[in-house]
């Protein structure tokens, strides 16, 4: 059945709008973050899917860093094993990093290469191990105490990124590849570390020089105190709304890593909710977008 005319002016309207940005993107580098929280069924993890493969085809070069936390509670749930978490991090002995690990490197990891490939892409599932991708050490973290002050503790095999060896990625990226990488860094001593996805992918982002990174997570963007959504900041509007407590909580390690990649070299940050039906293509491709815009200089968006 043929378009309305309605319909047609629509969709010439959204194709033109998105002209000057696939122009001014093209040959660049966009690392998306793809939170677990924002992996909630076929429908949206279908149209991540295919976003990641449009944005490869009309000539962005799309590297993809994924999460995996409640996919990871749940096989430890089915074990029998109590999550435990300290200032937002999982406690990871030994049994927890080999469900880390296969949860991340296996299941979660090779479902979002499976989805790419079958929407017409050429997906790569990596983990931070191969080709020592992800140079990673323990990471101690600091608990707040009830008189106010904190205390350093030692979580297990949650790590740090060190470095990120970026030979591999550029080979692929440059390629009709899509890298896929599973946030589980590697020790000198060829120790497994759980690391936090939002902070790998500010780490690559950073690593290979990205335009944009990307956090599709299970929240609309930074909101201010009334709760409306906050875009088109810069590096210094983020450190205020830090200064001021409107960014506080669980908000800060999400803000933090997106404030380090812009203020290392990232032309900007995008943090949008990403369940919702190509969220990506739209906060990349329109005017509005779909969240929050950070970067270096004010930028003003149509909202």
């Amino acid at each position: 059945m043929a378009l309305s005319k309605e319909s047609a002016l629509n969709v010439a309207q959204v194709l033109t709008e998105a002209l000057p940005y696939i122009q001014r993107f093209a040959g660049k580098t966009v690392v998306v973050k793809y939170g677990g929280n924002a992996m909630t069924g076929d429908d949206s993890e279908d149209a991540f899917a295919r976003d990641i493969v449009l944005l490869k085809t009309v000539g962005l070069n799309p590297v993809v860093v994924h999460g995996g936390g409640p996919q990871i509670g749940e096989m430890l749930e089915r074990i029998g094993k109590q999550s435990q978490f300290v200032s937002g991090m999982r406690v990871t002995d030994a049994e927890t990093m080999d469900i880390v690990e296969m949860v991340l490197g296996g299941k979660v990891n090779k479902a979002i290469v499976n989805r790419i490939n079958q929407n017409g892409g050429r997906a790569v599932g990596l983990t931070g191990k191969d080709a020592n991708l992800i140079r990673a050490r323990r990471m101690l973290v600091r608990e707040r105490q009830a008189d106010g002050s904190y205390r350093e503790v030692d979580v297990g095999q949650v790590g740090e990124v060190v470095s990120i060896k970026t030979d591999l990625l550029d080979l692929l990226v440059h390629s009709d590849f899509i890298p896929v990488i599973a946030p589980v860094g590697v020790g000198d001593d060829g120790e497994s570390y759980n690391i936090n996805a939002d902070l790998v992918a500010g780490k690559v982002a950073e690593a290979l020089r990205a335009e944009k990174l990307i956090l599709a997570t299970n929240i609309p963007g930074v909101l201010d105190k009334d709760k409306n959504i906050l875009t088109g900041l810069t590096t210094a509007d983020v450190d205020a709304l830090i200064e001021d407590g409107t960014i506080y909580g669980g908000m800060l390690p999400k803000i933090t890593c997106a404030l380090d990649a812009v203020k290392s070299g990232v032309a900007s940050a995008h943090i949008f909710d990403g369940r919702l039906l190509h969220a990506t293509l739209l906060e990349v491709f329109t005017d509005e977008g779909m969240g929050t815009l950070i970067s270096n200089r004010k930028v003003m968006r149509a909202k």
